[in-house]
């Protein structure tokens, strides 16, 4: 899990249970019918917004990116094609058979360059491996960012319908405060859910999408320059040249 993203959980969690426990009894804060308006409403709102393939890839797939992707800097993306270059102009393509990288992207590319699969290929292929996967990052985060931003309302709509409801049961004073209790809680868990859990998760996917579209172009170049090493020539030992 990336650190900055389990701590900052972690802090928020801790926040809001400190709260909750120099109020009183934990289980006052627990309401089923708050979470019923508030999971229902979410959901139904998201499946109407997004298309079933939408939501079945948005939401594994960016729970998973936002927690687990790891960043790739720039720069050490480009010592590391430097390197893996080095060992094709010393060695040949087959040599990149012995050589492990971190990057699943990357490791693809170089199972190509081994391959000897030639460059249209390699391109088209991996420009659409790239753009499928940013597709999907840009699903979840759309999906988690729609979350985000209809839970609170639907926390407004659960504060309604309790307050409808204490409001028809004036004759019974005895009622006002558990449906007064209700009202709040919903706004509460509206509150919690979007702006701890979705939104935090949105942005950090748009934060993703924009590294990985970087690094994963800059992976591409990278291979096909690496690609484009000759073969040695023969008579002349271990010469290699980039093509011009």
């Amino acid at each position: 899990m990336d650190f900055a993203t389990g701590v900052g959980f972690l802090v928020g969690i801790a926040v809001v249970l400190t709260l909750v426990l120099l109020g009183g009894d934990l289980r006052m804060f627990y309401d089923v019918h708050a979470l019923i308006v508030i999971g229902g409403g979410v959901l139904a709102a998201t499946m109407i917004r997004f298309p079933f393939s939408g939501i079945a890839h948005g939401l594994p797939l960016g729970f998973k990116f936002a927690f687990s992707m790891r960043s790739s800097h720039p720069r050490e993306l480009i010592e590391e094609l430097t390197q893996i270059a080095e060992v094709v102009r010393k060695n040949g393509p087959m040599a990149l058979e012995s050589v492990q990288v971190g990057d699943s992207f990357l490791a693809q590319g170089i199972r190509y360059v081994a391959d000897g699969y030639d460059k249209e290929f390699i391109k088209d292929t991996m420009e659409r491996d790239r753009d499928i996967f940013l597709h999907h990052l840009e699903e979840g985060q759309k999906v988690y960012r729609s979350m985000g931003d209809c839970a609170p309302a639907w926390g407004m709509v659960g504060t309604l319908i309790g307050m409808i409801q204490m409001f028809a049961n004036m004759s019974d004073p005895s009622k006002l405060g558990p449906l007064m209790a209700i009202a709040l809680l919903a706004t509460l868990y509206g509150a919690l859910v979007g702006n701890l859990f979705c939104l935090p998760i949105a942005d950090k996917l748009h934060v993703k999408l924009d590294e990985e579209n970087v690094s994963r172009s800059l992976i591409i170049d990278g291979i096909l320059l690496i690609r484009g090493v000759e073969e040695p020539v023969a008579g002349e030992g271990d010469a290699h040249r980039l093509p011009a």
